[in-house]
């Protein structure tokens, strides 16, 4: 599931992407944003995969915002001017929409992130982190949770801990969001490891147990959905 946002400073803009958003099985629209400085606010504290952005903006320019985006976030430029489109790919986006747009050309765009990013998370299996002065490799199949401990972090692997000084935020730009989610301030849960759901809490191992915030309850409800039957 790619998790997207959308930047443009005309709400009719915005009402036509949400429309092609939702009829896209893998896509999920978090937000709609008419203010690039609210944006990247939001996205400080909630990490997404893709952004639809505008070009010609009052206080800067998509071209510039983008440059202000997290490495691992993609962006599809969408715009009524095409003279821009060289600039736009020479920023490594992943497409470039002239308006109006129909919703096959929205498709392909949006299938394009999608190889895109699970081809990134395919060559990165693991990650590093430091331990003091050593780097410690986490590998992400056996990563249970994150835990969040005032300014560390701590990974828990089936067979170890590792803890490191690093913010949440930093570390779920890092973990691809197919597997890895938030489920409370705290905690980011590997998806996959998940065994049993309850109404505060999932276990993820044995006697390994991660609280659930009741307003996280139904995002995990429907991240779950693409990799369990859930009835």
């Amino acid at each position: 599931m790619l998790k997207a946002i959308a930047i443009d400073d005309e709400p009719m803009a915005l009402e036509v992407i949400k429309a092609h958003a939702n009829k896209v099985t893998f896509l999920q629209l978090k937000e709609t944003f008419v203010s690039a400085m609210e944006a990247l606010e939001y996205i400080k504290t909630n990490p997404v995969d893709l952004v639809f952005l505008d070009i010609n903006m009052p206080d800067i320019t998509g071209l510039d915002f983008s440059q202000l985006l997290p490495k691992n976030c993609g962006v599809i430029f969408t715009t009524a001017y095409s003279q821009y489109a060289a600039d736009a790919f020479n920023l490594s986006a992943i497409d470039y929409l002239v308006k109006p747009f129909d919703f096959v050309r929205f498709m392909k765009a949006c299938q394009k992130a999608l190889d895109a990013l699970s081809k990134e998370e395919a060559e990165t299996p693991y990650l590093f982190v430091k331990d003091s002065y050593d780097l410690v490799r986490i590998v992400l199949a056996d990563l249970l949770y994150v835990q969040s401990e005032g300014n560390y972090l701590t990974f828990k692997e089936k067979d170890k801990k590792t803890v490191t000084r690093m913010t949440m935020t930093e570390a779920l730009e890092l973990l691809p969001s197919k597997n890895f989610m938030r489920v409370n301030k705290s905690y980011v849960v590997n998806l996959n490891h998940i065994q049993k759901i309850e109404r505060h809490q999932v276990s993820v191992a044995e006697k390994e147990f991660v609280p659930i915030a009741a307003n996280y309850h139904s995002e995990l409800m429907e991240a779950l959905k693409q990799i369990w039957t859930v009835k």
